[in-house]
């Protein structure tokens, strides 16, 4: 059994991590789509509808790859995990159909009309389309957070006689108190990401010399959009959900924190250290005291709970994973504000075009918002286990009794590769649009 939730567990994580490359930049991207359009209508000037219908050109190519990768996920609950959707799915089946009916819908239908329908109405009616665009994006993204907010935190819902959850409350799944703060704190690690991204290309265009107007329009949009969005992802989403974690799930945030021993005087944050699962201890720590308890609760004197107040079943069952994971995010994050800070402040001095250093170092960090991105959910996930639904489901009472771990194994290979391909594929696309440019025809 051990095995067979393992190699279940993996084929999992596999495929959604691969799969949220995608989403993250098109959530983010569609609304600097928005901007660059709104520019366009208000200054008249081309080459902000020009950059519109290039990241849009992007855009589409991460949402086709998002739908491929995403299909498979759906499969899984049917195969790997059949009786977690036999219990849950008249509760989680809601928010995914949802889901797919509307916001799916939504973004593909106005996505095509963006693309290839702008001569065929006003601008300000392509305008709207875009719009609808961003909207089904971010509604998506609301509905898929429900459904994973639901299972962090239980709400409205009653336990038949046969195991079964079903819901007695369809209000309550939108006004769960963990899904507002998830929900902001993903849609602006989108924001990151795709600032980032856009930042990187013009970047890219000003270090090669080639569309450079282009350049500097994309590198400042992208700079002040990242700075705003970075620090929005600590303070105050990151913040608020930090306290979600510590009210809902005292024990995943002692792990994620590091903290083996409860502190009488207040709890110490830490910066760097290695958990020791041996000697239930961190080793080579290096910690401030008190912080964690003045961000947590505003009190310097304040006690969180340790590791060692908790019962080992009730303790997530990877704590180094979920220290690490949470701990690269947030080193991340601060690296992310640091260099936006310093872009912007160049940017305001009139000397970030002309300054390499930063430009080579704002090209090449545009794959750590995905890192940053990837590793906060694995936070999200690898915190509420041992359970699918928070303190009621066991990860062991979900998986389905007639899938073996030899054909998990195997079918996790098949992805492998199928995704190696379509990798592959969807970087060569991507760098063939860039390299064209906003203005292909004109170069």
């Amino acid at each position: 059994m051990e095995d067979i939730i393992f190699y279940d567990r993996l084929q999992f994580a596999f495929t959604i991590t691969f799969h949220y490359i995608f989403p993250q930049l098109t959530m983010g991207l569609s609304l600097l789509i928005v901007y660059f359009k709104w520019k366009y209508l208000r200054k008249n000037i081309e080459k902000y509808n020009d950059a519109a219908k290039f990241f849009m050109k992007i855009f589409a190519i991460n949402f086709t790859m998002g739908v491929v990768t995403g299909i498979p996920m759906e499969f899984q609950f049917g195969t790997n995990w059949a009786k977690f959707s036999e219990l849950t799915g008249s509760i989680i089946g809601q928010t995914l159909a949802m889901e797919g009916m509307f916001s799916f819908f939504l973004e593909s239908s106005f996505l095509a009309l963006f693309i290839f329908g702008e001569k065929l109405m006003s601008q300000k009616l392509h305008f709207l389309t875009g719009f609808l665009v961003f909207l089904g994006s971010w509604a998506s993204g609301w509905f898929i957070l429900a459904t994973n907010a639901w299972m962090q935190h239980p709400v409205g819902y009653e336990i038949l006689e046969n195991g079964n959850f079903v819901l007695d409350n369809f209000s309550a799944l939108f006004s769960n108190p963990w899904l507002l703060p998830a929900f902001l704190h993903n849609q602006v690690a989108a924001m990151v990401t795709s600032s980032f991204v856009v930042a990187s290309v013009g970047a890219f265009y000003i270090l090669r010399n080639k569309n450079v107007e282009y350049g500097k329009l994309f590198l400042k949009t992208g700079v002040i959009f990242g700075l705003v969005s970075s620090v929005l992802l600590a303070f105050p989403t990151g913040d608020w959900n930090a306290k979600n974690v510590a009210k809902y799930q005292p024990a995943s945030f002692a792990a994620m924190e590091g903290i083996f021993e409860t502190e009488e005087a207040g709890a110490e944050i830490i910066l760097i250290g290695q958990p020791n699962m041996v000697e239930k201890k961190l080793d080579n720590k290096i910690a401030v005291p008190n912080i964690l308890s003045f961000l947590t609760y505003q009190e310097w004197g304040k006690q969180i709970p340790g590791m060692d107040q908790f019962k080992k079943e009730e303790l997530p069952d990877n704590i180094p994973a979920l220290y690490y994971a949470y701990h690269i995010m947030v080193g991340l994050g601060t690296i992310f504000i640091g260099v936006m800070f310093l872009a912007v402040f160049f940017l305001w001095k009139n000397k970030l075009f002309n300054f390499k250093p930063l430009l080579w170092t704002i090209m090449f960090l545009f794959p750590f918002p995905y890192i940053a991105n990837i590793t906060g959910w694995y936070v999200a996930e690898l915190g509420r286990q041992p359970y699918l639904v928070y303190g009621l489901l066991k990860t062991s009472e979900g998986v389905s009794p007639t899938v073996s771990s030899g054909n998990t194994l195997f079918t996790l290979l098949g992805f492998v590769g199928l995704y190696m391909l379509l990798g592959l594929l969807f970087l060569v696309l991507v760098g063939k649009t860039i390299h064209q440019g906003p203005r292909p025809q004109s170069h």
